[in-house]
């Protein structure tokens, strides 16, 4: 398993893109996607919304277990992935590229995101 480079990590394991015009892109792991199991339902936040730093933004529902989303930043959301809520095993299968789960415009990072070595680190995977 191999977490991408370019990406900032959050100690829920939920990844960050760098920003494109302000927005950025928020997955989870592919740690967090095998941990979780097959995943049956995504429930995401709602475009225009506003999400804070590490609270609930949503929810993930595997054969498994229910858990929670949390927000890796604060801001407004501004896109969410209709195919992961129309085919939520996407998140599984492809956690970094087509199962990602919302955009974020960022209006407040955390000092504490992880870069890709230091969530390997600390997720051991």
């Amino acid at each position: 398993m191999s977490n991408p480079q370019q990406l900032r990590y959050s100690k829920e394991h939920e990844w960050l893109s760098g920003a494109e015009d302000g927005v950025s892109t928020v997955g989870i792991t592919e740690h967090a996607a095998n941990a979780l199991g097959d995943i049956v339902f995504v429930q995401l936040p709602e475009v225009g919304d506003t999400i804070t730093a590490g609270e609930t933004c949503g929810e993930l529902e595997s054969t498994k277990s229910v858990s929670d989303l949390y927000s890796p930043v604060t801001g407004e959301v501004t896109e969410t992935n209709q195919d992961v809520v129309e085919d939520p095993s996407l998140v599984n299968s492809a956690p970094f590229e087509g199962g990602w789960l919302f955009k974020v415009r960022v209006s407040e990072e955390p000092k504490d995101l992880l870069t890709a070595a230091e969530y390997t680190e600390f997720s051991g995977s």
